[in-house]
């Protein structure tokens, strides 16, 4: 038990409540329960990052209430993410107390985006609790690029975690961000390998938020380029499938899997925009691609009650914006704010 189970979060809701300015609904809460990372992948982060304090952090019982509120609102899907969320200390407890949604019905999923170097270890608690589905962020099949890439990191080790997920009866989806200089040639081998392995496989376009030690226009691959070269050699069928975010899916015949893609630059998908962010800090984004932000953690630690909670949370969302700020050949970023802060 712990001090929301009998908050409106446990009434299964029938219609959404969280409907923002330009008529979409919010079915889909991103969390972010960390700033730390045990990478430091290049287009991401800095090599040497400043991480926050600990008391700027929500707690796991203030990062509850934030979540069931938002799920007694309407919210059907929460993913949990970082920084990498595995290396938060507590965080299977916290896994364990929001699966009450998913036990009553007020959620339909309960999911995560890792890097994938702890997840071998809990893997098996993680589907006890009641993941059944997660993303595992791999960008190459390559050794020795890969440790390039993460300044460090262990490819085999991630494989090791994908396999033990799978053992576990969760389902993985790889998710690739498309590099022009370091993998663009290998993105059929990985999607390949993934499909192999009965993974589904996400592209994503590099996207300019924060300060990194690279220039990401030299990096910009378009999802639109990819697509051209993959239906060269391989047949791609649009397909009538959605997991709640942003890609759009095909199938690739000769494989038999899923192929999704993220396009905030080639081909925004603003329209359908159907999410919002929470940082650990308690701020919420309502779009990844603007500077939007509420601090819904000074809310909650100057006392507010439930209906003060959710009343900052619906005038957050009501100011949702119609569309983002991405502009990949812009001399600055679109944000100042990294990945690792506001939730991959």
């Amino acid at each position: 038990m712990t001090p929301y189970d009998d908050s409106s979060a446990q009434a299964v809701t029938t219609a959404p409540r969280l409907i923002d300015g330009f008529g979409r609904a919010v079915t889909y809460l991103r969390v972010s329960v960390t700033d730390r990372c045990d990478l430091r992948c290049l287009y991401c982060m800095s090599e040497h990052m400043t991480f926050l304090p600990k008391a700027e952090v929500l707690t796991l019982e203030e990062l509850d209430r934030l979540a069931s509120t938002f799920v007694g609102l309407g919210v059907r899907k929460l993913r949990l993410t970082g920084g990498e969320p595995l290396v938060r200390k507590g965080f299977m407890d916290l896994v364990g107390g929001l699966s009450r949604h998913l036990r009553s019905g007020a959620l339909d999923e309960l999911t995560l985006t890792t890097n994938g170097t702890q997840l071998e270890r809990y893997a098996v608690e993680l589907a006890r609790h009641g993941v059944r589905r997660i993303n595992v962020s791999l960008d190459t099949l390559k050794p020795d690029l890969f440790r390039t890439l993460t300044r460090g990191g262990d490819l085999a080790r991630v494989v090791a975690s994908i396999d033990a997920a799978l053992a576990a009866g969760i389902a993985v989806k790889i998710n690739a961000v498309a590099l022009k200089n370091d993998n663009a040639a290998e993105l059929p081998e990985l999607i390949q390998w993934a499909h192999a392995r009965g993974c589904d496989v996400t592209l994503i376009e590099t996207m300019p938020l924060g300060e990194v030690d690279q220039d990401r226009t030299d990096q910009f691959l378009s999802l639109k380029d990819v697509r051209r070269d993959l239906s060269s050699f391989w047949t791609l069928e649009d397909i009538h499938y959605a997991t709640g975010g942003p890609a759009r899916y095909v199938r690739v015949a000769e494989t038999g899997g899923r192929l999704g893609l993220i396009t905030p630059l080639s081909n925004h998908f603003c329209d359908t925009c159907n999410r919002v962010r929470l940082t650990c800090t308690g701020t919420l984004h309502t779009c990844l691609g603007r500077d939007d932000a509420s601090d819904l953690r000074a809310v909650i630690r100057a006392g507010a009650s439930d209906a003060e909670l959710q009343d900052a949370i619906f005038a957050a969302i009501g100011a949702k914006p119609k569309g983002h700020d991405f502009q990949i050949a812009a001399a600055r970023p679109a944000v100042a704010r990294h990945m690792s802060t506001t939730g991959g």
